[in-house]
């Protein structure tokens, strides 16, 4: 049927006909023991007798639904579409078994019940499972190719010469990105599901995920007996135009009601596929949203030498982010992580930022400031954490007119922007840090402060 993945009932018919010779011939096979056999013979009576039953309503069409020709109470059950990146589960079979008592038992009362049956196959994690398995690929590629170009003598002696324009053959090796994360490789998450190592590669085309899971989530809930009206059937992508156009009539019902509307909001965004990353699109991190902060923007008053030719008139920035704006009132001075590597970066109306790179990102997301050829924020300079102790910062609400900069040994590089703003009498921490830099002289000297206080030692804030 076109438009359905139905054009795969040869796969499935050819499934079921290799599992029926296995059957046979592991019941017909001389080495299977007698005690075995006399084991699984009930069972296996039953499953003949729940085939036989299967097949006939297969060709009776028995749970086949079609308008009624006079009125009829009608009852449509639908259950949330499978995701096809896996074969089904249990858990797939003990919440499908609500929909199917529910239909079964509508139908029993006379009404015209219909339970047709949808498979997931949009969105993101099976693409991105795909990209994941390229590019193990071709590290793993680029691992041989050194290696062959290190050692060619051992290489040709070992017989690692091999056609490589072959659509390759899965080695079992780790690539570096997973070695190092410790992480589970795409290739042993499909082999844990029974792939064999030469059907792995095929799964590099997102396409495969598709051809292949399909047909045993099909195949499956026929063996679970459902009262599937499997002419219903369909698949989630524009691969079934029938579907596809129904997705693209809701939304333009949508958009004529005034209900869908073109715009902006906060999102996680996959920045290399360029597109919103939904919950469930991502392979982890689900129920992680974006954090809203408040950008703190601390004037730098006097630039140093190497800052000013990179700056020109241009206005330089620290910029911290809060989730207490109202506490900006009680700021004594900001911290940095002395080890820690920020950048200036250009940002719009003719402002710089200096911050750590991975805030800039995201900051250059947001239209604070545009992204360069490489697709990476634009750095003016890069600067050690240490090199920013002692600015003098006017920041806004402060009640000094100058804050400095302190070093703090705690703040994280990957959260928040990299500077921390301090607020003593709101935070135990800030003031805890505050205090041991105005009590210790030997930690001011570490980074060029004066026994009495200095820039660095908090005696002006």
């Amino acid at each position: 049927v076109k438009g359905s993945f139905f054009g795969l009932h040869c796969l499935w018919q050819a499934s079921g006909g290799l599992l029926a010779i296995r059957r046979a011939l592991s019941r017909a096979c001389p080495f299977t023991a007698p005690r075995t056999s006399m084991a699984t013979r009930k069972r296996d009576h039953l499953r003949e007798i729940e085939e036989r039953v299967q097949k006939q309503w297969a060709e009776q069409g028995t749970y086949e639904r079609d308008a009624p020709d006079e009125p009829k109470e009608k009852v449509l059950v639908t259950f949330p579409y499978p995701y096809m990146n896996g074969r089904l589960h249990l858990g797939h079979a003990y919440s499908f078994t609500k929909a199917e008592f529910a239909t079964r038992f509508q139908a029993m009362l006379g009404k015209e019940a219909l339970l047709p049956f949808g498979f997931h196959c949009t969105g993101m994690p099976i693409s991105a499972a795909a990209k994941k398995l390229n590019k193990e690929y071709e590290e793993v590629d680029e691992e041989d190719e050194a290696e062959d170009a290190a050692a060619p003598e051992a290489a040709a002696a070992e017989g690692k010469g091999e056609d490589k324009s072959m659509y390759g053959q899965f080695k079992g090796k780790k690539s570096k990105a997973v070695a190092k994360s410790g992480g589970m490789a795409q290739s042993d998450i499909l082999r844990a599901m029974g792939i064999s190592d030469e059907d792995i590669p095929k799964f590099r085309d997102p396409m495969h995920w598709l051809r292949y899971f399909v047909p045993y989530g099909y195949l499956d809930l026929q063996r679970f007996g459902s009262c599937i009206d499997w002419r219903r059937s369909f698949i989630t992508t524009d691969l079934n135009p029938f579907y596809d156009q129904f997705i693209r009539w809701q939304f333009r019902k949508l958009k004529a009601g005034g209900y869908v509307k073109f715009g902006k909001r906060p999102t996680v965004w996959a920045i290399g596929d360029g597109q919103p990353c939904a919950d469930h699109d991502r392979s982890e991190g689900e129920g992680v949203g974006p954090q809203e902060y408040t950008l703190i923007k601390m004037k730098v008053k006097t630039l140093p030498e190497e800052w000013k030719e990179k700056a020109g008139d241009q206005t330089v920035f620290l910029v911290a982010a809060t989730l207490r704006p109202e506490t900006m009132y009680g700021q004594t001075n900001c911290f940095v992580l002395p080890e820690g590597e920020y950048g200036l970066f250009q940002m719009k109306n003719n402002e710089i930022f200096v911050c750590a790179e991975r805030s800039a990102l995201n900051m250059c997301y947001q239209d604070t400031g545009d992204l360069g050829e490489d697709k990476k924020p634009q750095k003016l300079l890069t600067v050690m954490g240490k090199d920013l102790v002692g600015l003098p910062l006017s920041a806004p609400l402060a009640t000094y007119d100058t804050v400095y900069v302190l070093p703090m040994l705690t703040i994280s590089m990957t959260k928040g922007t990299g500077v921390v703003t301090s607020v003593p009498a709101d935070s135990p921490d800030d003031f805890a840090c505050l205090r041991d830099w105005q009590t210790r002289a030997n930690w001011r000297g570490q980074y060029g402060g004066e026994g009495g206080g200095g820039n660095a030692g908090g005696g002006k804030n």
